[in-house]
């Protein structure tokens, strides 16, 4: 996994490399600039006008050695740099001589007045502020990020957008970058609605920074990644049959929502679990028996809603709430399944909203379960957040308390386990914004659950090959046209291409 770092450990890690490689922090600059100069070649042409905007301090270095790269490119460029309150570095001093012997034009700004600095450029390079910052950009800097986001220009952020803070929450003003490319590693902001504004799309470059240091350093948050699937997912035996790979149960449905209980259904068995019964009302029965003939149906005695619960025992992971409703006796039936059933389950969507209007049940969860929270559902069971990072700590407070792992979707759907330890997912796309999303994850989960998985490996796993699977749907049908069935569609391949 990719480790997330806060600013104050991405500040180690350059001088522990410096100190242990060893190498020159001049020359770990340039390392860091071509990398980025690499990144920039193969997205922006060379006949864009490019104009880099340069702070005195380390990151400003790098903007100055960027600019330098980019013209021995042949990109037409200028630079301007900030005049304001930050004293030159060192290597900030040598970039600038290297620069000024290649004659490319560099314009100091000294005055807030300054209008319309940039509006001949098409795109801008962001080199004002790094991830060192801790304060909120003012005077002359607030006048330039401004003057930056008034522009038609691309914009692209050197590591981090100038005014984003790492680590807790950012004032204005920030950079609104188009694209921001990060060294290394990724920033903890960088995976939270309220940075997208600013960040645009991110990339990572890598500029050889110790990987020792990285694999010691002590953090609770990661970037969950292909190559950390792989691992998981379970290979095969020749002699494994269908009792091998566990017996699913979803309890699911209600009147007008049964397709919730068809998604779920086939998710889970193209998620591999050996035998799936759902229980839903009567009304779901012919429905479920024609959609899914895979599956064995279990029928409710009341036409409309669940009331009650087939045994128990001979079932190896349950998945419970898409589509349930949450009539009285259908709360009653729930209570029952979490005092009855001792191993982990899935639960979502309707189960959830019964645990935030019963907070009583809440001692019943079973040790180990995977609650599946959109971000209202999660706000009815953790309380409002008045920013992401509060709501991050809310999350793992949450699966602290329930001793549970606590998946709250979204994009970087986050997976927080009990030992409050946060994974971000790498997959997944906006055109999954779509009815039955949800009830296919939970398919996926309770049928990895089914088959042995730990629940942290099922949730990790499972949050993965679900947005992987709406990378490759989307990729066919488009952003606007995805729907829950495209996702189910197209897990084969998934799952095929996570064990690659």
């Amino acid at each position: 996994m990719i480790r997330i770092l806060s600013a104050k450990q991405v500040k180690e890690l350059d001088a522990y490399t410096i100190a242990n490689e060893p190498v020159a922090s001049i020359d770990l600059m340039e390392r860091a600039s071509r990398a980025f100069v690499q990144w920039f070649g193969e997205h922006i042409e060379a006949t864009k006008k490019i104009g880099i905007v340069c702070g005195t301090g380390n990151n400003g270095g790098d903007g100055l050695a960027i600019a330098r790269l980019l013209h021995e490119w042949n990109y037409p460029v200028k630079v301007w740099v900030v005049k304001g309150s930050v004293p030159e570095t060192s290597d900030f001093k040598i970039n600038l001589s290297r620069l000024m012997e290649k004659r490319v034009e560099v314009f100091d700004i000294t005055s807030e007045s300054d209008q319309g600095l940039f509006h001949d450029r098409d795109v801008l390079i962001d080199a004002v502020f790094g991830s060192g910052l801790s304060r909120v950009p003012e005077g002359i800097y607030a006048q330039v990020i401004n003057c930056i986001n008034q522009t038609d220009a691309i914009r692209v952020a050197v590591d981090i957008p100038s005014g984003l803070m790492v680590d807790h929450v950012s004032a204005y003003p920030v950079v609104k970058a188009h694209y921001t490319i990060s060294f290394q590693l990724p920033k903890l902001a960088f995976l939270f609605p309220q940075s997208h504004p600013y960040v645009g799309q991110w990339s990572l470059v890598d500029i050889g920074l110790n990987k020792s240091f990285i694999k010691e350093a002590e953090t609770s948050h990661y970037y969950f990644t292909q190559k950390d699937a792989r691992r998981i997912l379970k290979r095969r035996s020749t002699f494994d049959h269908k009792g091998t790979f566990g017996h699913t149960l979803l309890i699911t449905g209600s009147s007008g929502r049964v397709g919730a209980s068809v998604l779920s259904s086939r998710a889970a068995l193209r998620s591999g679990t050996g035998l799936l019964t759902v229980h839903l009302p009567h009304c779901g029965y012919t429905v479920i028996q024609t959609a899914v003939p895979e599956a064995m149906a279990s029928v409710d005695e009341q036409r409309d809603y669940v009331t009650n619960v087939p045994s128990l025992e001979n079932y190896s992971s349950i998945g419970i709430g898409p589509g349930l409703g949450q009539h009285p006796d259908t709360v009653k039936a729930f209570g029952k399944i979490l005092k009855d059933f001792r191993k982990p389950m899935v639960i979502d969507a309707d189960g959830l909203n019964m645990l935030a209007s019963h907070r009583e049940l809440w001692s019943l969860i079973p040790e180990g379960s995977i609650l599946t929270p959109h971000p209202k559902e999660f706000e009815r069971l953790a309380g409002a957040s008045k920013d992401d990072f509060e709501r991050l700590d809310k999350l793992k407070a949450l699966a602290k308390q329930l001793k549970s792992v606590v998946v709250l979707k979204g994009a970087y759907t986050s997976v927080a386990s009990p030992d409050l330890h946060v994974y971000f997912n790498s997959t997944g796309n906006p055109g999954m914004a779509t009815g039955g999303s949800g009830d296919v994850l939970t398919g996926i989960l309770a049928a990895l659950l089914g088959q042995g998985y730990e629940p942290l490996d099922a949730a990790r796993l499972g949050v993965f090959v679900h947005g992987l699977s709406g990378d490759l749907a989307v990729s066919e049908k488009g952003m606007h046209s995805l729907i829950a069935s495209d996702i189910i569609d197209s897990l084969p391949d998934a799952f095929q291409r996570t064990g690659r």
